[in-house]
């Protein structure tokens, strides 16, 4: 019978030498992507292999341990992380190769020829209704290149488009930041999604008018100050109430559509007198009118995933399908690890058990909504086929990335690694409340992904918390709130808006234009973490342990 790893968090002697071990693979992981430029699969490999060698050499966990730890995080992020994304985008590549996200995106530009008003619903609105359905850059280039068409200028396309993603970044593509955090750390997604909506406000609300003013100053502001006021609130408090009642899956899409709706409204009551465009911009599509026939069936694939999620999201439905759902036990890994003080009161086995929900699962929601659909809008069989293999050929790699980065947290975790650093962090005191959101944002800079961030650091974040006795769910929701504004100056991010607007190369133009805005935002999100723990405690919702 193996023997109970139990976990020793400063094997150094000295919990800062600890630490500085423990943090070893997150450094290599830096250096991977910054200094040696290698691809995110090949960094997060050698990531996970670090984790690796420092628990079963430093940390003298069981190597047998340690790789199933490794096996359990990388089937993690297999299933249901990577299935909601390979779902996602295959619903995506099927509007697109139908003709019908064209239609879509024509009903978007044809509410408003001023340029103001199309900066908020491209970048703002739509973009975040892209990031909601398909996340992982997608949003960024198509809004880029939606602007550089209505004549702006490629600097400025690129760099709005950046900033505007701030808005639906921390809920991502259905959720998944907040829903693979929850799966990581063992907590409740929807009180991480109501932590994270609680303190997203003086940031989202913000957005719509930074975006007005780097385009036409504050006159120009002034000139449509009740259409962005609308826009604004409409999306924030959306965002809050979907993210409270619903949980995180369809906070950016249906936040996004209610702004749209608000904003189409604002502009019939509130008549722009003097309709502002930019240098160059084409006034030909002015005239352009769709039939609400062809609108709906343009937005009917993701009106289908509202649908849907909802649906799954119920505790009915949760039930009848519940034989579906499969659990097993970890090998050589359940039970046989075990924390001990401070982290936990005495001696406490940590439990390593896997779950295979076919049909709970949020990415078969959306498998439906793509073969409905499919039916609905008599769309080729041909091209569903075609639009599956794209998006399975094109994901293949960004979700072993996520497999080993996931793989990496529950090594961390189950050999102690994250604890230490955690350990090593709370000796700040007070002062962590303001560099969790800095630890987040860090995270997507290097990562560019606020899912990538979340799952690296997620239990980082809540050991600390607990060691401080905060509640955890604040630190979760401030990696996620600072990676958001990470991924102003991500470099991933700002190569993906680069190249689509015809500036690869350029990329330090559009880091110089975005840079003092995520500075700003990082203190802000900073100074919110802080405001939460001290002053305003009320607004943490129920922490409740989750168990999958």
């Amino acid at each position: 019978m193996q023997e109970v790893f139990l976990q020793n968090y400063d094997p150094a002697g000295n919990i800062w030498l600890s630490a500085a071990a423990a943090a070893l693979p997150i450094g290599v992981f830096l250096l991977c992507l910054t200094v040696f430029k290698l691809k995110g699969y090949v960094a997060a490999f050698l990531t996970v292999a670090a984790s690796l060698a420092v628990a079963i050499i430093f940390y003298k966990m069981p190597a047998v341990t340690a790789f199933m730890s490794f096996a359990y995080g990388f089937f993690y992020g297999l299933w249901p992380i990577a299935w909601i994304i390979l779902c996602a985008i295959f619903l995506y590549k099927l509007s697109v190769k139908s003709g019908y996200f064209e239609t879509l995106k024509a009903s978007i530009t044809a509410i408003s020829p001023d340029c103001r008003i199309q900066v908020i619903l491209i970048a703002f609105s739509f973009g975040s209704f892209l990031e909601g359905a398909i996340g992982f850059g997608a949003p960024v280039a198509i809004c880029a290149a939606l602007l550089m068409g209505l004549g702006l200028k490629p600097l400025s396309a690129a760099g709005l488009s950046m900033i505007a993603n701030t808005a639906g970044a921390a809920f991502g593509a259905v959720g998944i930041p907040v829903t693979a955090l929850s799966g990581t750390v063992n907590v409740d997604a929807q009180l991480i999604s109501t932590m994270t909506a609680r303190m997203l406000p003086p940031i989202t609300f913000t957005l719509p008018f930074l975006l007005v003013f780097l385009v036409s100053g504050f006159r120009g502001v002034l000139g449509v100050l009740p259409h962005v006021v609308t826009a604004a609130a409409s999306y924030t408090i959306a965002q809050y109430a979907t993210a409270k009642f619903l949980g995180p899956e369809l906070v950016n899409i249906i936040a996004a559509i209610v702004s749209i709706v608000m904003l189409w409204a604002a502009l019939r009551i509130w008549k722009i007198k003097d309709v502002f465009r930019v240098s160059g911009q084409s006034e030909a599509k002015e005239g352009v009118s769709l039939s609400a026939k062809d609108a709906f069936k343009a937005w009917l694939p993701f009106i289908l995933i509202i649908a849907a999620i909802v649906v799954w999201n119920s505790s009915g439905f949760k039930s009848l399908v519940d034989f579906a759902t499969f659990k097993f036990e970890v090998a050589n890994l359940h039970n046989l690890t075990a924390s001990n003080s401070p982290i936990s009161q005495g001696v406490q086995a940590i439990s390593a058990v896997y779950t295979w929900d076919a049909l709970k699962a949020t990415g078969t929601a959306i498998l439906l909504a793509a073969i409905l659909t499919t039916l609905i809008l008599k769309i080729n069989p041909k091209i569903a086929v075609a639009s599956a293999k794209e998006a399975a050929k094109e994901m293949a790699f960004p979700i072993v990335t996520i497999g080993f980065i996931v793989a990496y947290a529950y090594v961390a975790k189950y050999s102690g690694q994250a604890a230490t650093m955690g350990l090593a962090l709370s000796s700040t005191g007070n002062a962590f409340g303001f560099f969790s959101p800095v630890i987040g944002w860090l995270g997507v800079f290097l990562t560019g992904s606020v899912t990538s961030a979340n799952l690296l650091f997620g239990t980082l974040q809540q050991v600390t918390a607990n060691q401080l006795s905060v509640p955890d769910v604040i630190f979760m929701a401030a990696n996620t709130v600072g990676g958001v504004v990470g991924k102003i100056i991500s470099p991933q991010s700002i190569a993906v808006a680069c190249a689509a607007v015809g500036m690869a190369g350029r990329e330090s133009e559009v880091l110089k234009f975005t840079l003092k805005y995520s500075l700003l935002f990082i203190v802000l999100a900073s100074f919110i973490t802080w405001a939460v723990i001290h002053l305003f405690p009320q607004l943490v919702p129920v922490v409740t342990n989750f168990r999958p």
